[in-house]
């Protein structure tokens, strides 16, 4: 597979890196020592200027090329990690219980710190190359956090790109799916205010879990019920939370989950549904619901002409066999979906040797990933600003 040399020559470094990174798991919006090692690598290596504190803990490096030009390209990388204690036994494993690196975002950020080196040493491009190191990814709204620090008004960009590591995939093929790609996501709490009661004697008390049971039953129906067979929604229930002992009926309980859709109108549905329906148990069970629900992320999509811009890169990377325009819509969120709807851009899966899923305790990246995925977000910026 042939590498950028440069960067093939720094895979020991970035495995490095990416080890450190992977030891010391921040999540969103806490990633003080992960910005702090990007900023002081990036200065290390010679980029012209490196901004912190962007959007709370991003950062953004600004590396010119050697040719004259009022184009730029923008590379981001998420940093943050995730809520869940890591059983992978690795050497190198989370040092802080109840985080790690579930999803590969120290792979991503060591990833364009090693097109970063590259770019810095090169300078084999016209125009501005910007490295974007994004936090809270997971959830917490970290894109839409930059962007009202005004990251693409400081930092202008013409087009940006991202990737992401891909286990169920072959090691080193590239996949993009032009147009809609990756889901809109909601997340929502459900509040139930009932009555505690002995539970001896029930009859005395409004019960929410008994609520909070039939309200999940229903929420069910939602999308098996209210749209079209041929629509892509999904609704899930992650958490039900409600009473501390055996004997006491609760007074209250909270559901909570995520909804994801492709279209305004069927988000809008499922909102309006759930709200109605919590009304309806309200009034039937004599309790009060209160959902609070809120967009997380919004469709990605990918510009259908440079996610082929962007194969092509990868193509002299991994070879044109090793390249996929795909066609599937992934029900996944990723909130590079929020500077993709300022910025036309496109977004990329790279396969890795492994099969555990994401955000699984047991999930490992394949650090043999790292200069390849370095080398594409590297190739992208040489091929759309060229010399």
């Amino acid at each position: 597979m042939p590498v950028t040399p440069e960067i093939a020559r720094e895979a020991d470094t970035l495995t490095a890196i990416r080890h450190d990174i992977h030891a010391h798991p921040e999540i969103g919006f806490e990633e003080t020592r992960t910005a702090a090692l990007v900023a002081e690598r990036l200065r290390a290596w010679g980029a012209d200027e490196v901004h912190e504190g962007i959007g709370t803990t991003g950062v953004v490096g600004i590396v010119r090329g050697r040719g004259a030009s009022n184009r730029s390209v923008g590379l981001r990388a998420d940093m943050d990690a995730l809520p869940i204690h890591e059983a992978t036994g690795l050497p190198y494993a989370s040092t802080i219980p109840g985080k790690m690196h579930a999803c590969g975002h120290d792979g991503h950020t060591t990833m364009l710190l090693g097109a970063a080196q590259y770019l810095c040493a090169t300078r084999n491009f016209s125009g501005t190359a910007v490295l974007i190191f994004q936090p809270a990814e997971e959830g917490l709204g970290g894109a839409r956090r930059m962007l009202a620090d005004g990251l693409f008004t400081r930092f202008p960009c013409d087009e940006a790109y991202g990737i992401h590591n891909n286990p169920g995939a072959p090691h080193g093929q590239v996949g993009v799916k032009p147009g809609p790609a990756m889901a809109g996501a909601s997340f929502f709490d459900i509040t139930i205010e009932g009555l505690g009661s002995h539970a001896a004697m029930p009859h005395q008390g409004r019960d929410p879990i008994v609520v909070a049971a039939a309200l999940v039953q229903e929420m069910q129906t939602i999308v098996s019920r209210n749209l079209p067979a041929t629509s892509a929604a999904v609704l899930s229930i992650t958490q039900l939370h409600a009473g501390s002992a055996y004997n006491v009926v609760p007074d209250r309980a909270v559901l909570s989950g995520t909804i994801r859709w492709f279209e305004h109108s069927i988000r809008d549905l499922i909102h309006d549904r759930i709200e109605a329906l919590c009304t309806g148990l309200g009034q039937a069970h004599g309790v009060t619901i209160t959902p609070d629900l809120r967009n997380a992320f919004d469709v990605l999509v990918n510009d259908a002409d440079l996610s082929r811009e962007y194969l092509a890169a990868a193509a002299d990377v991994v070879g044109a066999d090793n390249t996929q325009e795909t066609t599937t819509r992934r029900m996944g969120s990723e909130d590079f979906a929020d500077m993709l709807h300022v910025v036309p851009g496109a977004y990329c899966t790279l396969g890795q040797h492994g099969s555990v899923p994401l955000h699984n305790p047991a999930f490992v990246l394949d650090d043999d990933c790292l200069p390849v995925g370095a080398s594409i977000l590297a190739r992208i910026v040489e091929r759309r600003l060229p010399l």
